[in-house]
């Protein structure tokens, strides 16, 4: 039967055509991608295209923007979501603005007695309720490692959890997940992390401190530590690691250890983390 959306999208892709080589060449800066097989690279060279069609990339001065940069974004935009159906879950917003530099944001709390505190913060990377997302240039250009850092999968993180609303942490959970499931794991982690923040405000803790600062933002940490240090995550919350697993359909944590079991380069990087866990 023919399909007006099939259509529309064959009618994209077949307008943006890039070669093999020229994807190739784009994975190579990405070591996040390392790993996914043909067809999931293939899937993801697609969404990629079509979300740089429907998705607008606002450069401020400062940020030089070229036809590779818009790509290295949207493979990371899309990585999320690559065994989701396509389902619009990106929906809510049509821009993506980028600051060349950090940025000052205003910011308003309410605390238990009602007084309203505000002040200005410098981020490096905003998500609005039915508004743009805004990402800092050099953030961006640091992500795509296994470093635990991603600021794009951050702030795309924030977008899939206010499909229910306001972010909390909550993200529409497909049918065969648990609420109750969910909430048990995210709430205990979220507790132990701040429990130990509150013993020692500068501990080392596994995962980066900022996601203690409230469940919107745990779950934002931990879906770019998912993607990019799933075995630092995994390590230190298990149980969020396997509910994240689900949510997304997806288990970095299996490609990196095939990587690092099969690639001389990943071998060197595993024994020299075994090697400084152990020193």
């Amino acid at each position: 039967m023919w399909s007006l959306r099939a259509w529309r999208r064959r009618r994209i892709l077949a307008r943006h055509p890039i070669s093999a080589e020229h994807w190739r060449a784009l994975h190579q800066r990405l070591p996040i991608l390392d790993g996914l097989t043909p067809d999931e690279q293939q899937r993801l060279h697609e969404r990629a295209v079509l979300f740089l069609h429907h998705k607008r990339l606002t450069a401020l001065p400062g940020v030089a923007l070229d036809d590779d940069a818009r790509l290295l974004l949207a493979l990371q935009a899309e990585l999320p979501l690559l065994h989701l159906a396509e389902l619009n879950w990106y929906q809510g917003f049509h821009e993506i603005v980028l600051y060349p530099d950090d940025f000052l944001s205003p910011q308003r709390y309410r605390d238990a007695s009602g007084v309203e505190h505000e002040w200005q913060a410098e981020h490096s990377g905003e998500a609005w309720q039915q508004g743009p997302v805004i990402l800092a240039w050099p953030g961006v250009q640091a992500s795509g490692q296994w470093d635990g850092y991603n600021l794009v999968i951050h702030e795309l993180a924030h977008k899939l959890d206010m499909l229910n609303g306001d972010a909390n942490g909550l993200p529409p959970l497909h049918g065969n997940m648990s609420i109750k499931n969910w909430a048990e794991a995210m709430q205990s982690a979220f507790d132990r992390l701040n429990a130990e923040l509150d013993a020692d405000p500068d501990a080392a803790t596994a995962i980066d401190p900022y996601a203690a600062e409230n469940p919107a933002e745990f779950f934002a940490v931990t879906s770019e530590y998912f993607f990019s240090a799933p075995d630092l995550l995994a390590e230190a919350f298990p149980a969020v690691y396997a509910q994240l697993a689900l949510f997304y359909r997806q288990d970095p944590l299996a490609r990196l250890q095939r990587l690092q079991a099969e690639h001389p380069d990943y071998r060197v990087k595993a024994e020299d983390s075994t090697d400084a866990t152990n020193g």
